[in-house]
């Protein structure tokens, strides 16, 4: 049987890849930019929210761009931080989502005086209190805080220094982000190799908008365990008039080596990568069994959720119960949490909680 919205909400979640800056509550960007002065597109939280989604959909690159302007701006003080991580958590958690990895670029969030340091700080705070939150409601959840540095700024190394220097304290990785084209991952090449010899992890925004380039250099060149979008993957694969299938020395690779594939349907059709949901390549890639998993990239942009995003793919292509716990495992088996930590939360939530559905 297919899964119902409930049941799809009911499962257990992972979610590895989800902006801090992509995921405020209208209501609360409302309130924080009265108390600082600063002029929103729309006066409520009802029509703000639309505008949001409109502008994302719009297939302007600058409007979609100004959007994250107003979720940014609002995000400058400790107390702004800590509320808007806490609401996050509080989100994630009544939709399902037992293990999250948020991510964010610290250096986005000092133009009031904050140091680097003082950002980190206070997103933690908020997390630490919506994780307490969660727990006391029965809901518990696992976060994490990916940092992420601009790839068209020249912060990386100071980003990858305090993911480092945050470890122990609630950061699980290192990512870059921003415009692909004209600033590929090797300009950030000494950050990756501090990373690399201080042992830890870190994704690396590829593949989605400058396609088989950008995911060749942050796997050869830049040593990612991790693909966030990874989408135009599809574009080394190869299905000819007979349906079968063939992969080209990228892609094999990538399917060989079971790099995650950080995929975010929603988001990935508002920027172009498919047409629609279902035309997403993520079907193919499922079939061809790649590390696949489901995210929601930017949730107040994309007007989604990680429900809306599981149950878009069974309504899409027939998926089932199977399907979401193997989309669901393959994300925990990826996500940069200690090995026992990750068996721990596959075989004790995981795995129970699609047993109780399936009854």
């Amino acid at each position: 049987m297919e899964p119902t919205r409930d049941q799809v909400r009911e499962a257990p979640k992972v979610l590895l890849h989800d902006h801090l800056d992509g995921g405020l509550r209208p209501a609360t960007i409302v309130e924080l930019a009265a108390e600082i002065g600063h002029a929103l597109p729309a006066g409520d939280a009802e029509s703000l929210g639309r505008w949001f989604a409109e502008s994302a959909d719009s297939g302007s690159l600058e409007r979609y761009l100004e959007t994250f302007d107003h979720t940014v701006a609002v995000m400058q003080t400790p107390a702004a931080l800590t509320r808007v991580a806490r609401e996050c958590v509080e989100d994630l958690s009544s939709d399902g989502v037992v293990y999250a990895e948020v991510r964010y670029a610290p250096e986005q969030h000092v133009s009031e005086g904050l140091t680097l340091d003082e950002v980190v700080a206070a997103v933690q705070a908020g997390f630490d209190e919506g994780v307490a939150e969660a727990a006391t409601a029965g809901r518990p959840i696992v976060v994490r805080q990916l940092l992420t540095a601009m790839r068209h700024q020249a912060r990386s190394m100071e980003i990858a220094e305090l993911s480092i220097a945050w470890r122990e304290r609630g950061v699980a990785g290192f990512d870059i982000a921003g415009a692909e084209a004209g600033y590929p991952p090797t300009r950030h090449l000494d950050a990756f190799e501090y990373l690399q010899r201080e042992n830890s992890h870190f994704t690396i925004h590829a593949g989605e908008g400058f396609g088989l380039p950008s995911i060749w250099q942050a796997l050869q060149w830049c040593g990612a365990d991790r693909l966030g979008h990874g989408v135009r993957i599809i574009d080394d694969v190869t299905v000819h008039d007979d349906g079968t299938v063939e992969l080209g020395r990228l892609a094999a690779y990538v399917r060989d080596k079971r790099i995650p594939l950080e995929l975010c349907p929603a988001s990935n059709v508002q920027t172009g990568a498919a047409p629609s949901v279902a035309e997403h390549p993520i079907g193919l890639l499922t079939k061809l069994r790649f590390r696949v998993t489901v995210n929601t990239d930017n949730r107040l942009m994309s007007k989604t959720s990680m429900t809306d995003e599981m149950t878009a793919l069974v309504e899409a292509f027939g998926y089932g119960f199977d399907e979401m716990q193997w989309f669901t495992v393959n994300a925990m088996k990826s996500a940069f949490l200690p090995f026992d930590e990750r068996l721990a939360i596959i075989d004790e939530v995981i795995k129970p909680g699609y047993a109780a559905l399936r009854g």
